[in-house]
């Protein structure tokens, strides 16, 4: 990974699918210090718990065939949903102007769930993605990695 530059004032949002940090660079480019501004979570229960009917059949009206037909990913779901909520946050702060740079960390999958739910501010105040798992370190290793 290059040479970070966080902006005194940008928004880091750390997240996964099921948590998110959004964090506010107190300091400068060089001694980063976060602060977090807000944090999410959801309960995501196991798909037990979610779903308890079996998957269903379906019968092919023209033969006497049977299909299966996939059991919901409730947790699949789940994430997606709470990206992009979280995409909605996101745009309604670009769009009062409470920031203007974004970085966004976040592990591949919840980046490809959450990328195509940024509306056009966010995707232009976006200044860099890192498709790293940060969301359950404490700050100060947050800050570190990021600086690294």
């Amino acid at each position: 990974m290059g040479k970070l530059n966080i902006a005194a004032g940008s928004w880091v949002v750390v997240c996964d699918g099921q948590k998110a940090l959004i964090c506010e660079n107190a300091g400068d480019e060089v001694f980063l210090n976060l602060r977090v501004i807000e944090e999410r979570a959801i309960e995501n229960p196991p798909t037990a718990a979610q779903g308890a009917d079996r998957p269903g059949r379906v019968h092919a009206s023209a033969s006497t065939e049977r299909s299966a037909v996939g059991q919901t990913d409730w947790h699949d779901q789940a994430e997606n949903h709470f990206l992009k909520e979280l995409a909605v946050r996101l745009d309604r702060a670009v769009a009062k102007g409470e920031v203007d740079a974004l970085v966004v960390v976040a592990p591949p999958r919840a980046l490809g769930m959450i990328r195509p739910a940024f509306s056009a501010g966010v995707a232009k105040a976006v200044t860099a993605e890192l498709d790293k798992d940060y969301v359950n370190l404490p700050i100060d290793q947050i800050e570190k990695r990021l600086k690294a």
